[in-house]
C-alpha cells in the first residue's frame, strides 16, 4: 500500500488481539520453566495443542513486497545532496518501469535472523539482530535488518534487474525490504519514513552519498519529476500516456556492471571542489530536464529524443568513464537503425542503455543493438510502486 501506512488499524488491532490469544495459549498449554509435568502423555497432547494454537492464531504469517526499478530520462546525479542546491531548478525525470526487486519474510520459530540473496546465492545467518551491523555480506540488507531489530525471520531477497544495471535495483530491493521489515516489525511505515530510512542505510551500506530520486519511482511508480530545492523535496507525476513512451524506447544491458558509487562520488569531488567544467555541465543537464518535462506534458516527441540526446551529450562529458568504446558502440549501431537518442541509465560506465526513436524503428532498434552484444530487456512502464503479496 501507498500513500498510507502499511498496515491498517484494523488489522493491527486484531494482530494485537491475537497476540493476546497466542500469549494465553502459551501460558495454559506449555509448562513454566524448570517444572515438572506428572503426565509425560498430557504433556505431548499440550505441545501439540500449543503447536496448533501458535499456527492458527500467531499473527506472524509470510510477508511478500516488491517494487519496480526505473529508467532515468534526464537529471540524474544532481539528485545528490547538496549538488542540487547549486542549481536552482533542479530536477530529475525517471519512469518506473516492471523490472520488478522482491522481498519476503517467512517467521522462524528458532528466533534466528537468516538472510538469502537468491542473486547472489549468498545467505547470511545471526542468532540476534546486534551480530549484523559489522556483516560485510549482504551489507544492505544486514544493515536493514539491524536497523529494525528483526527478529525471528528468513529474508529472502530477488531482483529482475541484471547486477550494476543502473536502472536501481538496489534502491527498488531497499525500499521493498524496508516496507517488509516496517510491516513486520510494525514501525516505520509511512512512506516518508521508508524513504529516509532506505536512503540513509544504502549510504550506510555504500560509504558514499547516495542520491534522492531512486526511491520515489520504487515507492510510487509512474512517470515524474522529483523537484529539488532548497525547500525540500518534491514527487510531482507528469501526465503522459505510458503506452506512448514505452513504444519509443528499448531498453538493453550493455553486459558490463557499473558501479554508481564510485562514478557519482567522484564527479560529486569535482564539483565541490570547485570544478567549473563539472559545474557547467550540470547547469546545462539541469536546463535539459527542464526541456524533457516540458516536451513529455505536451507530447512533442520530437523534442523529447532531442532532449535525451543533449542530456547524454552534457553527461558523458562530465568524466571520462561515463561512456565507454563498448557504449558508444552501441550508440552508433543504434543511431544507425533509426534511433534518435541514447542515453545510459545511472551514472554511466556500465549498466543499462536506453534508446529513443519512432515507434516503426523500434523493432530495428533493438535488433542492431542485440547484434551489437547487448542484451534487449523486455519492459513495460509500471503505473504501480510499491506492492504487498
Amino acid at each position: 500500500m501507498v500513500g498510507g501506512q502499511i498496515l491498517s488499524r484494523s488489522l493491527r488491532c486484531r494482530q494485537n488481539e491475537l497476540r493476546t490469544k497466542n500469549r494465553a495459549c502459551t501460558r495454559n498449554f506449555e509448562p513454566e520453566p524448570g517444572t515438572r509435568t506428572r503426565n509425560p502423555e498430557r504433556r505431548t497432547q499440550n505441545s501439540s495443542r500449543f503447536r496448533f494454537y501458535f499456527r492458527f492464531y500467531n499473527p506472524v504469517v509470510r510477508i511478500v513486497t516488491s517494487a519496480p526499478t526505473r529508467i532515468d530520462l534526464a537529471g540524474g546525479t544532481l539528485d545528490i545532496w547538496p549538488l542540487y542546491l547549486f542549481h536552482p531548478g533542479a530536477q530529475t525525470i525517471n519512469a518506473a518501469i516492471s523490472l520488478r526487486a522482491r522481498a519476503t519474510i517467512d517467521p522462524r520459530p528458532d528466533g534466528r535472523i537468516v538472510i538469502k540473496s537468491l542473486d547472489t546465492g549468498t545467505t547470511v545467518e545471526a542468532g540476534d539482530w546486534r551480530e549484523l551491523r559489522g556483516s560485510r555480506e549482504l551489507r544492505l540488507l544486514a544493515l536493514l535488518v539491524h536497523f529494525f531489530e528483526a527478529r525471528g525471520l528468513t529474508l529472502t531477497t530477488s531482483s529482475e534487474s541484471p547486477a550494476g544495471a543502473g536502472i536501481a535495483g538496489s534502491s527498488a530491493l531497499n525500499v521493498a525490504v524496508c516496507a517488509a521489515l516496517a510491516e513486520w516489525t510494525h514501525t516505520h511505515d509511512e512512506p516518508d519514513a521508508l524513504l529516509q530510512i532506505a536512503m540513509n542505510v544504502e549510504a550506510q551500506a555504500i560509504a558514499v552519498p547516495t542520491g534522492l530520486q531512486d526511491y520515489r519511482p520504487a515507492l510510487y511508480g509512474g512517470i515524474a519529476s522529483v523537484q529539488l530545492g532548497v525547500d525540500g523535496v518534491r514527487r510531482v507525476p507528469i501526465d503522459v500516456d505510458p503506452t506512448e513512451l514505452e513504444a519509443r524506447i528499448v531498453l538493453c544491458y550493455t553486459g558490463a556492471p557499473r558501479d554508481s558509487g564510485t562514478n557519482n562520488w567522484d564527479i560529486m569531488k569535482k564539483h565541490i571542489d570547485g570544478d567549473r567544467h563539472v559545474f557547467d555541465c550540470f547547469e546545462r543537464i539541469r536546463d535539459t530536464a527542464a526541456v524533457l518535462r516540458e516536451a513529455l506534458t505536451t507530447g512533442d516527441w520530437d523534442a523529447v529524443g532531442r532532449a535525451v540526446a543533449d542530456e547524454w551529450d552534457h553527461r558523458r562529458r562530465l568524466a571520462s568513464g561515463v561512456s565507454t568504446p563498448a557504449i558508444d558502440d552501441l550508440i552508433a549501431r543504434a543511431r544507425r537503425a533509426g534511433a534518435v537518442a541514447a542515453k545510459v541509465c545511472g551514472a554511466g560506465g556500465g549498466g543499462c542503455l536506453f534508446c529513443v526513436g519512432p515507434p516503426e524503428r523500434r523493432p530495428a532498434i533493438a535488433e542492431a543493438l542485440e547484434r551489437g552484444g547487448a542484451r534487449l530487456l523486455d519492459f513495460h512502464v509500471e503505473r504501480h510502486g510499491l506492492t504487498r503479496g
